[in-house]
């Protein structure tokens, strides 16, 4: 039955906890999924929290503290020892070690290692630190399952055995050579099924995925996709096998990215959560709001500068709302189909192919949108003749003005490693309310003759 968290619950816990009843927590909560134990934490005190986490088993608490929003991490870490962090860090993998030493302040990481008793363990993140942390290097475990060509099928299995002790999850078994440069991989197949005095060398497979310490994350995420792969290999400049990184790593990454860019499209420049503090939320909200200000008193000055219009035909007054909402939603479709393509690394060829192919879409929506405006104005707002058609054609120019600017925005920006998340939300809508009023206003006036 799947973990239902009530306040009724809660409530218990917090009594037991004020009373320091630790061998009933401990009877309660051990069994827990430590998924579970994070989402409880998460609705306590932070001194509470703290609580038991020094009262529970590390290897519980330890995935549970990996589970938990990073500010309420962050609270509970500061309530506790260097030594304490330490035990935790312990039954952590690498990477998750990692991450939490990087989450820490400086005057403390040193001496939290320091604690860490396992000396290849405490090795090991500190080579992690030192990546840079949009890397494969940042992002990978050291903990894996590797075997020399050279092993015997029954030398490899004892091996295996001992190695697996360290190993959360057993994805892949590597093969590599005595320098320890990766070789190939292993079927589990073929090495039940095989002689136990055969050699690895006789039945691995030498084709194997893989990425460098240098390889940037979003490559690695398309590469994972790409294959399906539950877990890829890491090697560092000479081949060497350093790591490995896993197939729920890359769903946290993208997980993350896909809150910064959905973020940023709605323009919030920081990456920030709904508790932050108002001072941090408007930080982040109000440049962009700024730059929408900007864009908005743009599109006033280029209609004040057609104000003689107005006294002739006052009608033209009435559609700007439309225009400048149809140029706002045509370009922000177009640049959400383009980043989107960006980033699953779908969009190729030539730039031109891709803006002609736009172009054709905004000509054939905009043919059909002005039909319907065209009779609206017509017979709703009684517009002359003349109007209605400088109105539909200004706005099929409008819609295929919208879909270039949505398309090439983003894709020049990719280009120059500016994120094409920018290009969709504010600075879309913006530009194509401005681009779109001033193309209103010419054509109307080339066709009227005003």
């Amino acid at each position: 039955m799947q973990f239902q968290l009530t306040d009724d619950f809660i409530n218990q816990i917090e009594i037991l906890i004020a009373k320091k009843d630790g061998n009933a927590l401990r009877e309660l909560l051990n069994e827990f999924h430590f998924a579970d134990i994070a989402e409880l934490l998460e609705e306590l005190k932070s001194d509470e929290a703290t609580y038991l986490i020094k009262l529970l088993e590390t290897d519980l608490t330890s995935e549970a503290l990996m589970e938990l929003d990073e500010e309420v991490r962050e609270k509970i870490l500061d309530r506790m020892s260097p030594k304490e962090i330490a035990n935790e860090l312990e039954e952590m993998d690498t990477d998750d070690a990692a991450d939490i030493i990087a989450e820490l302040d400086e005057n403390i990481q040193k001496e939290v290692i320091d604690k860490i008793k396992d000396e290849d363990h405490a090795a090991d993140i500190v080579e992690l630190l030192n990546y840079d942390e949009d890397t494969a290097g940042a992002l990978m475990a050291k903990e894996l399952v590797k075997v020399k060509e050279t092993w015997t099928i029954a030398g490899c299995v004892r091996e295996m055995r001992r190695q697996a002790k360290n190993v959360t999850r057993v994805h892949s078994i590597y093969v590599v050579d005595k320098e320890g440069k990766l070789k190939g991989r292993l079927s589990l197949k073929d090495l039940l099924t095989v002689s136990g005095k055969a050699h690895i060398s006789d039945i691995y497979i030498p084709k194997v995925d893989y990425v460098t310490v240098n390889t940037d994350n979003e490559d690695v995420a398309r590469i994972m996709q790409k294959y399906d792969l539950e877990a890829i290999p890491v090697v560092d400049e000479n081949g060497v096998l350093v790591g490995r990184i896993t197939i729920d790593d890359i769903v946290d990454f993208i997980k993350e990215e896909a809150e910064k860019d959905y973020q940023m499209a709605a323009g919030i420049s920081q990456d920030v959560e709904a508790d932050d503090s108002v001072l941090k939320l408007t930080r982040a909200r109000l440049p962009w709001l700024m730059i929408g200000m900007m864009g908005g008193l743009g599109a006033a000055s280029i209609i004040s500068g057609f104000e003689a219009i107005f006294l002739t035909y006052p009608n033209l007054l009435l559609f700007v709302p439309l225009i400048q909402a149809t140029a706002g939603n045509v370009g922000v479709q177009s640049s959400a189909i383009v980043v989107q393509g960006l980033a699953n690394d779908t969009i190729k060829g030539n730039i031109i192919r891709r803006l002609l192919k736009e172009s054709l879409l905004a000509l054939i929506n905009g043919l059909c949108i002005a039909l319907v405006v065209l009779l609206i104005s017509h017979f709703a707002f009684h517009t002359t003749y003349l109007e209605s058609i400088s109105i539909c054609i200004a706005l099929i120019s409008v819609i295929i003005l919208a879909a270039l600017i949505g398309t090439f925005v983003p894709i020049i920006l990719d280009k120059n490693g500016i994120d094409p998340a920018v290009a969709t939300g504010p600075f879309i809508t913006t530009s194509n309310d401005v681009f779109g009023i001033l193309t209103y206003f010419l054509i109307a006036k080339l066709i009227l003759g005003f």
